[in-house]
């Protein structure tokens, strides 16, 4: 395993990555008939998040995520950003408003 510093680049699969995330999620949503579906994240370090929405941006392999804090976590970050090779595993569930009130929000094409 390499321990050196990670770099953004500035070409990336970054845009086509969130591009196909969103039709999966799409499809997991219809498939189950929830409107937002439950998506939390898991990144390399173990740090777990649950997911409003996700960008390609600010871009140079990186991705911002937009995720829902816990009720009683008043530090908690609204987005975070992330190298794309950081993710490490994606849940998804269709429980998502029984969860935490709102899921994640596919955008419109």
């Amino acid at each position: 395993m390499s321990t050196g510093i990670w770099t953004p680049v500035p070409e990336g699969p970054h845009e086509a990555f969130v591009e196909r995330m969103h039709r999966a999620i799409a499809a997991f949503a219809e498939e189950h008939k929830v409107e937002n579906p439950f998506v939390e994240v898991e990144l390399a370090d173990g740090a777990r998040f649950v997911l409003v929405r996700i960008e390609p941006e600010p871009g140079f392999g990186m991705l911002t995520l937009h995720v829902r804090a816990a009720d009683d976590d008043d530090d908690a970050p609204e987005a975070v950003m992330v190298p794309l090779g950081s993710l490490k595993r994606i849940e998804l569930r269709s429980a998502a408003e029984e969860r935490v009130g709102v899921g994640f929000s596919v955008p419109s094409p």
